[in-house]
């Protein structure tokens, strides 16, 4: 066991073996058995490039082969940060063979979030793009090395410098070690088999350990929910490194059931539905404010969307009258709202759900012994139909975040229930509504940005006094972050030069504040707190005003 990860108690894992959640197979041992019986069948398509099952397995044996032979072995982590292309799919199976786990990074984070990362897991290496835009990665992994003796090996995808390696030339060179040698790679399925990444209050996101046996049980169950079967065909245009692309079901989902993978790296309405309507796609995972650019595209009547039978939503609400807009100019597919979470727990609305209860509900939970418990302040149940905090445990749900001690006692209950921060109420149907959170997070699309890790920056700013960042009402994304600031006397400061100034901290770009308000001073509330809620009202007003 890696110091640092909670486990599951005995009697508890007992139960999830005796009810047959856990498997006790490695993730490396699940999938050998699905590239052999789907060998012949295409997994993945990446543009022009088709793989089969068999393609997968020999290539990531190849790469996998050829980093263990460069040092990497079990139980080490890796940061990856590649885009939705198939040498990810390639360097995760790799991965998984060999024991290295996986940090499921997102190309668009920067020096603020990898560096933590590499601190947090200790990670021996770190895989990335040669460029994204104009931003270069090699000059930011480089430093992150120079400042943590753990990051040995910098590997990327794209022109090699000085001191990294080519993953083209790891993935395409006949490596030296024999095939045998992959078999002496002991794996415990008990161990991680990735870190995923929460979307946390305080902070850079915190690292989920999730084992081989929950995460493959995740992913097993969630394709059952979700219809996929060996002619389903999956079209990713979310980061692929995403808990939801990866595992909900995501790319494990459907190769479980040897169905097909199409890899995007645009989501651009028209590139998606010429991709749709090519290959045949059936399931499509999306973000509320994704769908809305699709369904208000004027280009979508002059593509054939009829293989489309299931277009799964989750990262934020959505609102009714965008469900129902779709399947006007959608017949053949159903919208199917989820709500997960990457420290485990999915609540799925089903496909023979009524439409009343599809059109209301983010679903219910997936396996039988996953237990909610909707609670007030004080921890007590709240009545069935009132709104209370989620918290949950289950097989596939975490008992702890990596390494942090004093935040695992905050955030999970003596008897091992994670306290989400989300607002839930209990639907007549059996299902459940989302009704907001008590985290003091802004949800963009789908990514939750941390309030108080944009407000630490912020402050260091010579010209502020003191800051709120709270979310303001966006049509497209849901929210958008404005920060609300008191200047110091004598001083101002415009949006434009906050944006310079936290774009120097090196944080991802979708963190950095889309409005700026001055203020002599913030409304508080009766226990002499700042009251968020009284200036969202107050954004709000201007905006509507604004529109007016």
């Amino acid at each position: 066991m890696i110091e640092g990860v909670v486990p599951f108690p005995l009697e508890y894992a007992t139960m999830c073996r005796a009810k047959g959640y856990w498997r006790d197979k490695a993730l490396a041992h699940e999938f050998a058995v699905v590239f052999t019986n789907f060998a012949d069948r295409v997994a993945v398509i990446d543009g022009d490039a088709r793989y089969t099952y068999a393609d997968v397995d020999r290539i990531s044996d190849r790469l996998a082969l050829n980093l263990l032979e460069l040092g990497l072995g079990p139980l080490q982590a890796a940061v990856l940060q590649l885009p939705n292309v198939a040498e990810f799919i390639f360097l995760y199976f790799g991965l998984q063979k060999i024991g290295v786990i996986p940090i499921a990074a997102l190309a668009t984070h920067r020096y603020g979030e990898l560096s933590q990362f590499v601190r947090i897991a200790s990670a021996a290496s770190c895989f990335y793009p040669e460029s994204q835009g104009d931003f270069q990665f090699g000059p930011m992994v480089k430093r992150v090395q120079d400042e943590f003796g753990s990051l040995k090996w910098r590997i990327v995808l794209g022109r090699a410098g000085p001191g990294e390696h080519s993953l083209m030339q790891l993935i395409e060179r006949e490596p030296t070690l024999p095939h045998s040698a992959l078999d002496g790679v002991v794996l415990d399925p008990t161990d991680p088999a990735i870190y995923q990444l929460s979307g946390g209050t305080t902070g850079v996101p915190k690292l989920i350990p999730r084992t081989h046996n929950d995460y493959a049980y995740n992913s097993k169950t969630a394709a059952s929910v979700c219809g996929v079967t060996g002619d389903s065909v999956l079209l990713l245009v979310i980061p692929i490194a995403h808990n939801l692309a990866l595992a909900c079901p995501g790319i494990q989902g459907f190769f479980f059931n040897g169905g097909k993978v199409v890899l995007s790296a645009s989501a651009k309405p028209e590139d998606m539905f010429r991709l749709i309507q090519k290959h045949g796609v059936t399931h499509l995972k999306v973000v509320p404010a994704l769908l809305i650019r699709l369904i208000n595209s004027p280009v979508i009547g002059n593509f054939d969307l009829s293989t489309l039978k299931v277009i799964q939503s989750g990262g934020q609400r959505m609102q009714p009258e965008v469900r129902l807009r779709t399947k006007q100019l959608i017949p053949s597919v159903t919208v199917q709202e989820n709500f997960g979470m990457s420290e485990g727990m999915l609540f799925f609305v089903r496909l023979d759900d009524p439409e009343e209860v599809r059109l209301k509900t983010c679903g219910r939970p997936i396996c039988p012994d996953d237990e909610v418990r909707l609670v007030d302040d004080d921890g007590s149940e709240v009545a069935t139909g009132e709104v209370g905090e989620l918290t949950c445990r289950g097989p596939y749900t975490i008992r702890g975040y990596l390494r942090v001690p004093e935040y695992n006692a905050k955030q999970f209950t003596a008897d091992g229930f994670y306290c989400s921060g989300d607002l839930m109420r209990l639907h007549p149907s059996g299902n459940y509504v989302v009704e907001g959170r008590k985290k003091d997070l802004i949800n963009r699309g789908g990514e939750k940005i941390s309030a108080e890790e944009v407000e630490n920056l912020i402050l260091m700013h010579p010209a502020v006094q003191n800051v709120a960042c709270v979310a303001m009402p966006d049509p497209n994304l849901g929210e958008k972050m404005c920060a609300c600031v008191i200047p110091r006397d004598g001083h101002t400061l415009t949006l434009k030069e906050l944006a310079a100034f936290l774009h120097e901290k090196e944080i991802a770009r979708f963190k950095l504040p889309e409005r700026l308000e001055l203020m002599r001073d913030f409304p508080v509330s009766t226990f002499g707190k700042v009251s968020k809620k009284s200036l969202v009202e107050m954004v709000s007003k201007k905006l509507e005003m604004e529109r007016a």
